[in-house]
Order: C-alpha cells, then structure tokens, then sequence
C-alpha cells in the first residue's frame, strides 16, 4: 500500500484538510499561492462596471464574509501565510484588512498587476444595462484580442498583465505561502495560464467571493491545482434579508 495513502487512512482524528495534505506529496517547502476573490461588492450588488476607477468597495455583507474567512484560517491554522498581497481595487484591499490581521497579518502588500479586467475611463462605472445598450453583451468566450470595452484592455492584455504579476510574484516568494486577494476575472485567467489553456473558451468558472483557491508548484514551471473556490466557511455567514 502507497505509504501516504496508509497514512492518510490512519489520519480519522484530523480534519480532511489535513488528511488531503498528508496524500498530498507536493514539497510544503515549496511555493504556494493562494488565490482569494474579494467579498461582495457594491459594483456586484448594483451591477455596475466596477473598475479601478469607480470601485466603492464591500456591501456590509462583503466584509462579514471576509471576516468569516479570517476566522476560518485562525481557527483551522490550515494554511502558514508569509505574506497576504491585494490588488489595488477597494474591494480586494477591504477584504485583505479585514481577514489579514485575524491570521497575524497587520501588513499588506498592493500589487496592482492583480487588478480586474480595465474596462478603461469611458466605461468604468457604467451600469451593465447602459453599456449593453450602448455596445452589445461583451463576448468574454470569443476573440481575446478583440474590443471589449472601448478604451480598456482586451482580455489578451488582461491575461498579459495578471501572467506577469504572478511571475513577479512566484520570483519573490520563491518557496514561500502567499496569500494574493484579487478577482474573479484575475482567478480566471490564472487558472488559464497554470493549466495551459487558451485565454478564452474551454472552459468556464464561477469563483465564488472570499472563496479559496490553491495552486502549489511543486517543481518547476509546474503547478499543481489544490482546491479551487473552497467557500465552505460561507456558511456561517447569515443569509441576506429582502432589501438588504
């Protein structure tokens, strides 16, 4: 019998966290980022497009769903964080102060290279109904080098710039735990380039907001996909009421 499978049988008493790490064989020396969207934003609540320009940061129950991350990972102690990262967008930073401390973090790191998708100055705060009036349903499965917002990035470029911040950061945090707190359409797209998959199509995720996402490389140029939108620290959060 595969010796950590044994030992992974032996392991009832642990959490099954802990019982996957243990079958687990990528080095925990090595690096390991972990990928958390922002809590519930108003540009989510009000569907507007949300960008760095415009971005108001958490609804009240944002930032009680990244409170419960943080006492998630005080509690469980499943993860040993070196350092916690943000984009600069409101929402990500918010949700960063608020769960970073309860895990000993009170310093945090803004990397803007992490930010959304730029839907550029002309559509930044654009109610989504406005701009689909104006410009048609942004085809985020089609041509990645296509306009998509006029005056913004396409998502190629999207894709370059949150690719290279996550070199930059891999570099940096060389056999390090970093926590990086960003976004949906970051996430996306460093799924794509981690599995090597095209920017667009294929596939599609939903990542879930203050959910968890783990990627480990245990050699090089090779990462191992962990656990993607692990949310189940959500559920201590109460649901919203009509009108709130």
């Amino acid at each position: 019998m595969n010796a950590a499978i044994f030992a992974n049988s032996k392991a009832s008493s642990k959490s099954s966290y802990e019982r996957r790490l243990v079958a687990d064989d990528a080095p925990m020396n090595d690096t390991r980022v972990v990928l958390v969207r922002h809590g519930e934003s108003f540009a989510t609540v009000e569907r507007f497009i949300g960008g760095p320009r415009s971005c108001r940061g958490l609804t009240n129950h944002g930032k009680l769903q990244a409170k419960a991350l943080g006492e998630r990972l005080s509690r469980t102690n499943e993860l040993v964080v070196d350092a916690v990262v943000s984009s600069g967008y409101p929402r990500a930073r918010q949700t960063a102060e608020i769960f970073a401390p309860l895990i000993g973090h009170h310093e945090l790191e803004i990397r803007e290279g992490f930010g959304e998708h730029d839907p550029g100055p002309d559509c930044d705060g654009m109610t989504f109904d406005d701009f689909v009036a104006r410009h048609g349903r942004p085809d985020f499965n089609g041509d990645p080098h296509a306009v998509m917002f006029p005056g913004g990035e396409t998502l190629a470029q999207f894709h370059d710039r949150v690719i290279a911040a996550f070199r930059e950061l891999e570099r940096d945090y060389r056999g390090k735990t970093v926590i990086v707190t960003c976004h949906g359409g970051t996430i996306d797209g460093l799924l794509r380039h981690c599995l090597q998959s095209p920017s667009t199509g294929r596939f599609e995720v939903f990542t879930k907001n203050c959910s968890i996402t783990e990627l480990v490389r245990p050699r090089e140029n090779i990462w191992r996909l962990i656990r993607y939108n692990d949310h189940a620290h959500l559920s201590t959060v109460a649901p919203k009421t009509a009108g709130a």
